[in-house]
C-alpha cells in the first residue's frame, strides 16, 4: 500500500494519477474514484497522505516541490468552485457539489495535523470561505488563507483562487480577527517570514 490516497470521481483524471503514480512524479499511493460521501474515516487510516478532490495530483506536486516529503503527514482538498464560481449556476450552499461538509466530517474524524485547500476567490465564495475557518478553528486549527491571482505567477488571465491551510502542529497559533478586516481572514497571527 502507497503512502498516499487519491480521492477523484472523474475516470480521466484518475487515470492521469494512476499514470503520475507510476511514473514516480507524485507521491506512491492508490486512486479512489468513488464520491468523497461514500469515504469513510477507515478508509483512511492506514495513509499518511489523502488528497480529496485530486484532479491530476497538483497537490502532491506542489508540496513536493516545497521540500515537503511524501511520508509526512498532509491533507488537501479542492472542493468543487461551481456552487461559487460567476462560471457555475451560483447555487451556492444549496448547490449538490458542495461537498466541504463530507470533507469536514473526515478532517474532524481523522484530525490530521495539517490541511491544505483552495476555492475560487470571489465575493460570492467569502462565506464559504468563513465558513471553512469556522469549522476549522472548531476544530481547534489555526487557519489561515490568502487570496492569490494566477497572473501573479505569469498567467495571461487573473482567475483569483484562495488558498488556506489549517495546522494543529502549531496550536499554539490562533487566528486573529481585526476590526479592519470585514472578512475575518487575518495572517493566523504567524510570525512573518515564518516560512510555514
Amino acid at each position: 500500500m502507497g503512502t498516499a490516497y487519491y480521492n477523484e470521481i472523474e475516470p480521466y483524471a484518475a487515470q492521469w494519477l494512476r499514470n503520475l503514480i507510476t511514473r514516480g512524479l507524485i507521491a506512491p499511493g492508490v486512486v479512489d474514484e468513488r464520491s468523497i460521501e461514500d469515504v469513510t474515516p477507515d478508509d483512511l487510516r492506514e495513509f499518511t497522505q489523502c488528497h480529496f478532490f485530486a484532479g491530476i495530483g497538483i497537490w502532491s506536486l506542489a508540496l513536493r516541490n516545497a521540500g515537503w516529503s511524501d511520508d509526512r503527514p498532509v491533507w488537501s482538498g479542492s472542493c468543487p468552485c461551481q456552487p461559487f464560481s460567476s462560471a457555475g449556476k451560483a447555487n451556492g450552499f444549496d448547490d449538490e457539489r458542495h461537498l466541504w461538509p463530507a470533507f469536514h466530517h473526515l478532517i474532524s474524524e481523522c484530525r490530521p495535523p495539517a490541511v491544505f485547500g483552495e476555492q475560487v476567490a470571489s465575493k460570492d465564495a467569502d462565506p464559504w470561505i468563513d465558513l471553512v475557518q469556522a469549522d476549522m478553528e472548531g476544530l481547534g486549527y489555526p487557519f489561515a488563507a490568502v487570496p492569490f491571482p494566477a497572473a501573479g505567477i505569469g498567467a495571461p488571465h487573473i482567475r483569483d483562487r484562495t488558498y488556506w491551510v489549517a495546522d494543529s502542529d502549531h496550536a499554539e497559533r490562533r487566528s486573529v480577527r481585526t476590526g479592519g478586516n470585514d472578512s475575518g481572514r487575518q495572517d493566523a497571527g504567524w510570525p512573518q517570514g515564518s516560512g510555514d
